[in-house]
């Protein structure tokens, strides 16, 4: 899936990737009798009502832990009956032997052996003497038990209550089900003991009432002995079940649902068998979701302003469990049969190609699809019922689609051409043709993500996916990059799956490299080459912080797999394919290895090992190279490495430290990588042949230069995921050659640079007047990513300086930066120009320039927007340059007039253009306005809430505005996006990273730790914090360097 549909500011939200905080569960405090009874003596066996309790033995994959509240129920007692001192004293009864929990008080004077006894004719009264000889001997008794049974197994703590020590294994608690039963399953992770084979699913939406039935079949196989099935399903209502084994009849059965981990289960009295084939059939009823996941409605209005309404999916990553009853884990792979109902004005979609339409009653059909010829994880099934009109071509043997609502039919034609270019390379590089028989690309008008790679039914959203026939090359490389990210999915993640979240980098890293790959030697006019460097070097921004995971991280609660979509499983893990694409000898290892992978592993699922294995085993030269020994550091730590150089004559010293912005000095890391370290220097530098390669495996190292140098340049065209610090003397050279001949490095090379000493900067390696010495060449500067690059720095320093109230600073900086660009500004025209690097520069040069309030800049969009209403929209604005005009009237007085157009634009990118420069008024009113808009989703869709909030938070007059707005509105909005997601990720950097006062710091960490459950526990929390201190240091630091340099 691709959580981006444009660059940076542009990104949106993937829904995936969803939920709660509550899974983490903390160890028992008591010993549970949840275990086979014959293992313990009779008297200490759970007396419930009466009767003596057994429970069923383990099951091989049970495990310890469950919640108190959990506990306290299995014990028989309400979920808060108890306190402390009381839950102390009944489990230090029942390690006595004292099964009285659920006696009440006139059975225990009964069962007394003190109680008084009727005077007997045949009995004496027992003497003093006997009954304190009776009394000791009991003490005694119970003392030498207490001994017995708690040591060596047991401990107390300090509050008195039993806990298990290290060498006693703990024993399973079970959580208790919706109904009271005890459930017979305690982890996140289900059971190993069946294995879906394969489903039928009947759906019959009902988009009248927002509501669905279903019926789901599972064809299962018993992979070991057990007396339990356990999936998932959530607000689901199931109305009939029933199961059979092998060719038996159908039975009913109950199903229990244990909500807080999102499963269910059907348990027996009698074994199931290894071997055996049995079959599960489930009848529910369901809402259809209102947020952006699962089994979903959206609508959008036509062009005379009707409401149509249409459903669809979002399965990824934990909501196909929404939808049906399934085994909603990437590992239980299995092949679908699907049948959906609708009504006639309507048509349904699937992953496979529609078979037969049977009609039914009430003006209804039921569509019946092929049954998928692939085993499918259950994230890529999807289904719509919509009215959509598609346009087709044929290519090698897959009929190509393309969907969209019927008005925007005529803006589907690029996306087509794109994808069918695309699918060809790609059956011709991985070597393994494309497995279905068609492929659906679907434009959904209400949809989170940029797009989701649903086998065989790509969907997305509108702007990823339409462009028209006057749309800007700029909006064109947009939806090609997002197809060609969706395409290459249907290898690496759908034919090819990764075992578990943790390894999700396995699917996004290689989608997101192959996205670029592809696009160059398909689309080579889209200059995709600025694009890839710009994320790779975003990137380093989150990795560079403590609060940073490892490529393949350990993943235990769903909030922990939302998180996984992110920067590092996306843009990191393109860039260490690159990395180790540009170390390995040749041009072919790399694709041997990966064509390896696919085919040995295909249809299955795949560790990350498995990838480097496969890459290792391929064997093309002499200079062969253990591409797991290197790569396996890059995935299983997080962070990069720094390296520091220094050379004296010909020796050079590389020197190599975790990259680390922290906070907090007493931080240090000793980890190491294999770093594949490029160089040139000021004889060769140029040219591809010019790279020579060493790779740093140690702490410290030192090579031997055949000649003594002026200067080295590391990290040829910036392929390396590390940054390089030169020291004082060796910067100080760089800039000298740069202010000499800034051509005598690539245009990455002088990218990678700029990039770097500003990051020294923050680490506090260098200071503010070295990176002004280094940008001074940057006047002479004519390509595009040096000069983006310098300028999203300096406009990084200047929104911190401008919402610290250093009004005096930022004008100084905006001279310098208007000094420093102006000339570069003062070429740019206002007309069509074709190229698309050419474009990305104009557009970023004169936003900055209107942004800056550059008179000539601000007159110049105003007049084009006027020229623009004036023609009733009939005279187009140039694609790059609508960023920059809408923002300039939205700033102005022209603001009503803009939301007006918005209202009525049907150029999706233009509309979202507009929208972004709404957001970026100065009035409060309508600060205000907008961000309630965006959560109402009446004129403003809620999808787009994230791009208002980060938009708002750009400007002086709204970033307070919108942090207010998100702790006053922050269940609303973990209602539509879950707590994890990359849409509450963005919102939370959104609101917090240009905070750099103690005071907001203070305010930061006193509301998200305030949210418990609802979102304390985000690593996008631990993010922002991090960040605001750093600013806060990085301001301490520099202001009075700032002061005297500008």
């Amino acid at each position: 899936m691709d959580p981006f549909d444009s660059r940076n500011a542009e990104r949106v939200n993937l829904p995936r990737n969803m939920i709660e905080n509550s899974m983490f569960e903390e160890e028992p405090d008591v010993v549970d009798l949840a275990k086979d009874s014959t293992s313990f003596p009779l008297h200490l066996q759970i007396e419930m009502s009466g009767c003596l309790q057994s429970f069923p033995p383990l099951d091989p994959d049970d495990v310890v832990y469950e919640p108190r509240s959990s506990r306290l129920l299995v014990r028989g007692l309400g979920e808060n009956d108890m306190d402390d001192e009381e839950e102390d004293c009944e489990s230090s009864a029942r390690l006595l032997g004292m099964s009285f929990m659920n006696r009440s008080s006139a059975q225990r004077v009964a069962a007394s052996p003190f109680s008084r006894q009727s005077p007997s004719g045949s009995c004496s009264r027992p003497s003093a003497r006997t009954m304190v000889v009776c009394v000791l001997l009991l003490v005694i008794v119970v003392a030498m038990s207490m001994v017995l049974y708690l040591l060596p197994e047991c401990t107390f703590t300090k509050s008195g209550c039993p806990k298990q020590n290290k060498t006693s294994p703990p024993e399973t608690v079970y959580p208790i089900s919706s109904n009271g039963e005890v459930f017979p399953w305690a982890q996140l992770r289900l059971p190993q003991s069946i294995r879906p084979l394969s489903y039928s699913l009947t759906l019959n939406p009902d988009l009248d009432k927002m509501t669905f039935t279903g019926c789901t079949v599972i064809t299962m196989f018993v992979r070991h002995n057990t007396k339990h099935v356990v999936l998932h399903g959530v607000n689901l209502n199931f109305t009939k079940a029933t199961f059979k084994i092998g060719d038996g009849k159908a039975t009913a059965v109950t199903v229990l649902e244990y909500k807080p981990k999102q499963q269910i289960a059907v348990k027996f009295t009698e074994e199931l068998k290894a071997g055996q084939l049995c079959v599960l059939t489930l009848d529910y009823t369901a809402d259809l979701s209102h947020s952006y996941d699962g089994f979903y409605n959206s609508s959008y209005t036509d062009k005379e302003g009707t409401k149509k309404v249409l459903a669809a999916t979002q399965f990824e990553p934990l909501s196909a469990r929404k939808a049906f009853p399934c085994f909603d884990e990437p590992s239980f792979k299995a092949t679908f049969l699907i049948k959906i109902s609708h009504k006639s004005d309507y048509m349904a979609l699937s992953n496979m190609p529609k078979v037969k339409t049977i009609k039914l009653q009430n003006d209804l059909l039921l569509d019946e699809f092929e049954k998928t010829s692939v085993n499918m994880s259950t994230y890529l099934v999807a289904f719509i019922v919509a009215n959509f009109t598609p346009i087709s071509k044929n290519v090698s043997n897959t009929l190509l689609s393309v969907y969209s609502v019927p008005e925007k039919k005529e803006h589907t034609s690029y996306a087509l051409e794109a994808a069918s270019k695309l699918l060809d390379f790609y059956n011709n590089f991985f070597e393994i043709p494309y497995p279905l028989q068609k492929l659906d690309l679907v434009a959904i008008p209400d949809f989170l993500a940029g797009a989701m790679e649903n086998w065989g039914l790509i969907t997305f959203r509108e702007t990823s996916l339409l462009v028209g026939s006057l749309s800007s090359a700029l909006e064109k490389q947009l939806v090609a990059s997002v197809v060609a990210h969706e395409v290459a999915h249907q290898w690496f993640g759908n034919l090819v799956t990764m075992s578990w979240w943790n390894d999700l980098w396995l699917n996004e890293g290689f989608a997101t490299y192959m996205q670029y790959m592809s696009i160059q030697n398909v689309l080579p006019e889209l200059d995709i080459e600025n694009v890839f460097l710009d994320v790779r070097l975003r990137a380093m921004e989150k990795d560079a912080l403590n609060s940073s995971h490892a490529v393949s991280t350990e993943v235990n609660t769903p909030e922990q797999v939302e998180e996984m979509f992110d920067s590092v499983s996306y843009e990191k893990g393109a860039s260490i394919l690159l990395m180790l694409k540009a170390s390995l000898p040749g041009d072919q290892q790399f694709r041997k290895g990966i064509i390896q992978y696919l085919k040995q592993f295909s249809g299955l699922n795949t560790y990350t090992n498995d990838l480097w294995n496969s890459l290792t085993q391929v064997k093309l030269s002499t200079q062969h190279q253990n591409v797991t020994e290197m790569m396996s550091l890059w995935t299983s730590q997080k962070g990069f490495p720094l390296v520091t150089v220094s050379y004296k004559g010909d020796e050079v010293t590389l020197t190599q430290e975790h990259f680390l912005l922290t906070s907090d000095n007493a931080t240090q890391s000793s980890s190491l990588w294999h770093i594949p370290v490029s160089y040139v220097n000021d004889s060769c530098s140029l040219a591809a042949d010019c790279r020579q390669l060493f790779t740093l495996k140690t702490k410290s190292n030192t090579l031997k230069l055949p000649e003594k140098v002026k200067w080295l340049k590391l990290n040829y065209r910036n392929t390396g995921f590390y940054i390089v610090d030169y020291g004082k003397e060796g910067w100080s050279e760089l800039c000298d050659a740069l202010a000499n001949n800034y051509q005598v490095l690539t245009s990455e090379d002088r990218t990678s640079l700029i990039h770097n000493i500003f990051a020294l900067s923050r680490l506090r390696r260098v200071s503010f007047p070295q990176v002004h010495q280094l940008l001074k060449y940057l006047s002479n500067e004519t390509e595009t990513s040096p000069v983006t690059e310098a300028l999203l720095q300096l406009n990084t320093i200047y929104r911190l300086l401008d919402k610290r109230y250093e009004h005096g600073l930022v004008a100084r900086l905006k001279e310098y930066m208007l000094s420093l660009f102006g000339s570069l500004i003062r070429n740019q025209t206002w007309t069509e120009i074709e190229s698309v690097s050419k474009q990305e520069l104009r557009s970023a040069l004169l936003e900055t320039a209107c942004q800056l309030h550059e008179e000539s800049c601000i007159k110049q969009a105003k007049d084009i927007f006027k020229d623009y209403v004036d023609s009733n929209g009939t005279k187009r604005i140039p694609g790059d340059l609508q960023q920059v005009v809408f923002n300039v009237a939205a700033q102005s007085d022209d603001w009503a007039t803009l939301l007006t157009l918005y209202g009525n634009a049907s150029y999706d990118s233009e509309k979202r253009k507009m929208l972004k420069a709404l957001s970026s008024t100065k009035d409060p009113q309508q600060i205000v306005w907008i961000l309630q808009e965006g959560i109402r989703g009446h004129i403003v869709q809620t999808q787009e809430l994230p791009l208002v909030i980060g938009t708002v938070c750009n400007g002086f007059a709204g970033f307070l505005f919108a942090w207010d707005f998100i702790q006053e509105n922050w269940d609303r909005l973990i209602e539509k996006f879950p707590v994890g997601s990359f849409a509450i990720q963005r919102i939370v950097k959104s609101v917090t990273s240009q905070f750099s006062t103690k005071s907001h710091l203070d305010q930061v960490q006193s509301f998200f730790s305030s949210l418990k459950e609802r979102g304390s526990n985000m690593r996008s929390v631990q993010e922002a914090l991090e960040t605001i201190k750093l600013n806060q240091r990085w301001m301490d630091s520099n202001l009075a360097s700032l002061r005297k340099s500008l």
